[in-house]
């Protein structure tokens, strides 16, 4: 079978980014992460051994001198040393467990360094979405004139009722030729009409590379729940807003704060956090209601919200963007991530729920037991680790499930 995998920066930049600061503040951590496919689905006869040879041909996937220029040419906030850093990056199957049992489920754990396995999360979950379509021969019913169209219909609907939008949808596209129909489409839409509305680029930074975009990114729950584990979450917030402030000094301010709900983030927005970021990023939760709860805050530390870019990324389709627009364009400068709506809307093909998350961290290699850790996002569904540790965690923010 062909090789998904083929570029390096076929990837999101929040991984680079997160990999970037997690060098430079957590360079020993070590961390485990659990492959969680909400759906139950039962995956075809050797659907594993097929995955782990993809894995074991990302070792020969390495970053190319044009895409180190295109990092340091659009990504000024990288640093020259973490460029050298992947330069000399390579992948190690070894990190990644696969089993597949009787009944055609798949458990799947990455373990090892932080810094290195941060970077196999996307590329895994693009892998196990675009296989599963290959040997279920799903991949057959994917019309990409057709896609084409659609989405270059579904820009022109943005851009027309005055949404700034980008594709956030690597991890659960359909295909590498998916994203690349989606990102195409909405290029070329963007540059042959006028409206008040903006295609802004993607998270796929490749794909930003190849169609002269913007990458478009900045960090995950992972970092959060990361310094949860190691430290505790009421304060993994305030440390990883710190953490972020420190290494990009004010660059890539967007920061994803529902990590543990509104209420614990809230109370560790301090005035000068609130200032310094350029804004937030609502990815659970009801989006009108969590934005009045933001717009509340800002205007509490006397800062006005309309200066604020707030980022909408839960589960978002065409007509909610516009309706959240027209809810939001006055209360703050909203923008809209939108990914598996784009990557994988095709006629009679469901799109894998299919997430991985880390579940587990030690602060460095020598500490003997892993600290196990969680995200309670705004939506219930959202949650991930084990009930113990959702338990433990809720205790600890003197809450009961639900009451985030």
């Amino acid at each position: 079978m062909r090789q998904i995998i083929r570029h390096f920066t076929d990837d999101d930049l929040y991984k680079f980014t997160m990999c970037c600061a997690v060098i430079e503040n957590f360079p020993r951590t070590q961390v485990r992460y659990k492959f969680n496919d909400r759906d139950n689905t039962v995956y075809p006869d050797g659907f594993a051994d097929e995955l782990l040879r993809q894995i074991q041909m990302l070792e020969d996937v390495i970053i190319t001198e044009e895409e180190i220029a295109f990092l340091q040419e659009k990504c000024s906030y990288i640093p020259a040393w973490f460029c050298s850093y992947l330069k000399g990056f390579r992948y190690d199957s070894k990190w990644v467990r696969i089993n597949q049992d009787e009944n055609g489920h798949l458990d799947i754990e990455f373990e090892g360094c932080w810094s290195n396995t941060i970077l196999l999360e996307v590329k895994v979950l693009a892998i196990i979405s675009e296989l599963y379509y290959i040997m279920t021969g799903e991949a057959e019913k994917l019309d990409y004139e057709g896609y084409y169209r659609k989405s270059h219909d579904k820009a022109r609907r943005l851009i027309e009722a005055g949404c700034t939008f980008s594709d956030f949808g690597t991890r659960r596209r359909a295909s590498f030729q998916a994203q690349d129909t989606v990102v195409k489409a909405m290029k070329n839409c963007q540059d042959t009409m006028s409206g008040p509305g903006r295609f802004i680029g993607t998270s796929n930074v490749y794909f930003a590379m190849k169609y002269d975009l913007v990458p478009i990114g900045t960090m995950a729950h992972e970092l959060i729940c990361a310094i949860a584990g190691m430290y505790g979450p009421q304060m993994a917030n305030y440390l990883a807003m710190k953490t972020w402030a420190s290494t990009y000094r004010g660059a890539l301010g967007t920061f994803l704060y529902d990590t543990y709900g509104w209420r614990i983030f809230s109370l560790n927005f301090s005035e000068d956090y609130a200032n310094m970021f350029k804004g937030l990023r609502v990815d659970s939760g009801d989006n009108c209601h969590e934005l009045d709860l933001i717009v509340e805050k800002y205007r509490s530390l006397n800062i006005d919200p309309r200066t604020k870019q707030i980022v909408f990324s839960n589960g978002l389709n065409v007509d909610k963007a516009i309706e959240i627009q027209r809810y939001a364009e006055d209360k703050c400068i909203p923008s809209f991530g939108i990914g598996t709506h784009f990557t994988n809307d095709f006629e009679d093909v469901r799109p894998r729920n299919i997430v991985i998350k880390l579940v587990a961290v030690k602060i460095t290699e020598s500490w003997t037991f892993y600290c196990s850790t969680c995200k309670l996002s705004e939506d219930k569904g959202k949650y991930s680790g084990d009930e113990a540790t959702v338990c433990r965690f809720l205790e600890a923010l003197h809450l009961t499930d639900g009451e985030l």
